[in-house]
């Protein structure tokens, strides 16, 4: 069976490369980084993930524009996408995860941990 294609979009490079190398080896996923929001379109086109990652918020794009924008492809419509968000705290959400938009978020800093059980319980490979 083939790994989870995670497709983690974040302007912050340390922290989507640190939460990509722990996906990549505690969750037998395959992750692709984008930190530009302006080409996370055209990355998911082509790396067509399983989930998508995507900050809300980032210098040269709106995570929300993006998200429709995604939903609105036909080869992506399908796809479950997790906002990552620092305008909501953890506290606030109880530690779990909630909706904007009517799609779910992780408020930031995200608990790798979190993450992934949040991709187990949500992902699943097909062929």
């Amino acid at each position: 069976m083939r790994k989870r294609r995670i497709l983690l979009v974040d302007d912050e490079v340390a922290i989507a490369r640190a939460l990509a190398m722990y996906l990549t080896e505690n969750g037998d996923c395959e992750v692709c980084v984008e930190n530009a929001g302006s080409a996370a379109l055209a990355a998911a086109r082509q790396f067509r993930p399983d989930l998508i990652l995507l900050d809300i918020v980032m210098p040269d794009a709106d995570g929300g524009t993006l998200a429709a924008q995604m939903k609105a492809e036909p080869v992506l419509k399908h796809t479950h996408i997790v906002f990552l968000t620092a305008l909501v705290s953890r506290n606030a959400t109880g530690g779990g995860s909630k909706t904007i938009g009517g799609l779910p978020f992780l408020a930031k800093p995200v608990d790798p941990d979190a993450v992934l059980e949040y991709i187990d319980q949500h992902v699943v490979v097909r062929g």
